[in-house]
């Protein structure tokens, strides 16, 4: 099964043509390798390859002012396909649309990101707008 690893050039004009205001989150799902899978053969193991990539970019996510605002476990799956089971679950806050397109171009985290790319068989990113907090379900849905 071939998983979706890489941002596209078309997926990531559609993120950079939607600019706007304020934070941009990110939702990770991300299900990893049992083995990594580098180019060069190198042996390790998910956990590691990730590992390492959280190692190299962390510096550059917090110079930044990138941060995980939520981080949660992977329990079962209530709705949905039974194969989509994820290793790692979390929110991350970009302060600026712009902040997101400078991580993309900075050396650092290029070479930490493919550590990721060994790291990771499956995930999905999925870009969020926050709304304020609600106490009713669906209360958004209204004009």
């Amino acid at each position: 099964m071939s998983g979706h690893v890489d941002l596209t050039k078309e997926r990531f004009i559609a993120h950079r043509d939607n600019d706007r205001e304020g934070a941009v989150h990110l939702l990770n799902l991300i299900r990893l390798r049992e083995r990594a899978d580098y180019p060069d053969g190198r042996a390790a193991t998910g956990v590691e390859a990730y590992r390492t990539y959280g190692q190299i970019s962390e510096p550059v996510l917090a110079r930044l002012g990138v941060k995980i605002v939520w981080e949660g476990r992977f329990e079962n799956m209530l709705i949905g396909p039974d194969e989509e089971q994820w290793d790692l679950s979390f929110v991350a806050e970009y302060p600026s649309l712009a902040a997101f397109n400078d991580i993309l171009r900075d050396p650092v985290y290029r070479e930490a990101a493919a550590h990721r790319k060994a790291a990771a068989e499956d995930s999905r990113l999925i870009r969020l707008a926050a709304l304020p907090q609600g106490t009713r379900f669906g209360q958004f849905l209204q004009g």
